[in-house]
C-alpha cells in the first residue's frame, strides 16, 4: 500500500497562504502541513522532519512548497531546504512565492503562442520585481531580447545583471520607465510588452502601447484598478485589439493555476526535484505542446 503524499507548506508570512493550500488539496495531496513565519534558521528541523520519517523508497510522496510573499526571503529558504538534503535523503521542493513562478511562467507562454520568442524583442515593465524579473529571465532563457523597465536606471541595469548572470547568452538591458515619455521610448520597437506590477498601478496608457506599431502581444498582470495596461481587459485572453493580442490577469490567470496544480502534482513522481522558474515553465510548456 503506497504511502499518502504530505506536503510541507513552509510560508515566510504570518499566516500561511490559504490560496497555496486550496491549490495544493486541489493537486491531489493528501496531507497538508503548514508552518508561517519560517526563516532559514528554522529550516533544518522542518526538513529533517520530513525527510527522516520514511524511508528512501517512499520519499517521493513528501514534498515541500515554499511560499510567501517576499520572494527574496523564499529564495533564501529553498537554498536552506535544499542544503540540508544528503545522498538519497531528500524530497522535491517547489518554489512560488508571491505566485512569482507560476505567473511569469503563464505570461511567457501566453506570448510564445503569437510570436516566436527566439529573437523577439521583448518588455517588461516592472522588471525588478518578483514577477517581472522571472518574466525577464524566462524570456532570456527562449532567446528573447529583453529590455526590464524600472522607475530608476540603476534597479533596472542590477537586474538585467542578475538575468545575464543565471542565463547563458542573456542579452538584457535595464530601461528607465518613470513616465509615459520613457516607457514609449522603450516600448517603441518591441514585439510583446508584459505589465509586471504592483495592485493598483497604470503603467503604460492605451494611447501609447497602441501607437507601437512592432508590437504583437502585450500582457497585463494586474487584475486590481486602474489596471496596468490601459484599455486591456482583466478576462482579456488573446484579444484582438488595435491590431494587437492582448491578455489580462484573469486571461493569462487559467494558465497560471494549471501550472500551479501541474507542478504540486509533479513534486510526487519522484523526491530529487527543485521547482523554479524554468522547470516550472517547462512543465507549462509541457502542458501547452499536450493540448
Amino acid at each position: 500500500m503506497s504511502k499518502p503524499r504530505i506536503l510541507v507548506q513552509l510560508d515566510t508570512d504570518k499566516h500561511a497562504s490559504v490560496f497555496d493550500a486550496v491549490v495544493a488539496v486541489d493537486s491531489g495531496v493528501h496531507q497538508l502541513f503548514q508552518y508561517s513565519q519560517v526563516t532559514v534558521e528554522d529550516a533544518e528541523g522542518l526538513v529533517h522532519g520530513a525527510m527522516f520519517t520514511r524511508g528512501p523508497a517512499d520519499l517521493h510522496q513528501t514534498a515541500v512548497f515554499v511560499g510567501g510573499a517576499d520572494v527574496a526571503a523564499g529564495e533564501a529558504l529553498v537554498e536552506a531546504v535544499t542544503n540540508c538534503f544528503f545522498g538519497p535523503m531528500r524530497v522535491s521542493v517547489m518554489m512560488d512565492s508571491n505566485g512569482s513562478n507560476t505567473t511569469a511562467a503563464a505570461a511567457v507562454l501566453a506570448a510564445a503562442r503569437h510570436t516566436d520568442l527566439k529573437g523577439a524583442s521583448a518588455l517588461v515593465l516592472a522588471g525588478t520585481g518578483p514577477v517581472g524579473l522571472r518574466a525577464g529571465r524566462l524570456l532570456a532563457g527562449q532567446g528573447a531580447i529583453v529590455k526590464l523597465g524600472s522607475r530608476t536606471l540603476e534597479r533596472a541595469q542590477q537586474a538585467a545583471e542578475r538575468i545575464e548572470a543565471c542565463v547563458s547568452g542573456a542579452d538584457v538591458q535595464g530601461v528607465v520607465t518613470s513616465n509615459e515619455e520613457e516607457t514609449l521610448l522603450a516600448a517603441r520597437d518591441v514585439d510583446v510588452i508584459i505589465a509586471a506590477g504592483a495592485a493598483g498601478i497604470q503603467l503604460i496608457s492605451e494611447a501609447a502601447w497602441t501607437s507601437c506599431e512592432n508590437l504583437k502581444v502585450i500582457i497585463d498582470l494586474n487584475a486590481v484598478p486602474p489596471v496596468g495596461v490601459e484599455g486591456v481587459g482583466v478576462t482579456d485572453k488573446a484579444v484582438d485589439a488595435h491590431g494587437k493580442i492582448t491578455y489580462g490577469a484573469i486571461g493569462v490567470g487559467g494558465t497560471k493555476m494549471k501550472i500551479h496544480k501541474a507542478a504540486i502534482a509533479r513534486l510526487f513522481e519522484s523526491n530529487d526535484q527543485v521547482l523554479d522558474a524554468e522547470e516550472i515553465y517547462a512543465i507549462g510548456k509541457s502542458l501547452e505542446d499536450d493540448s
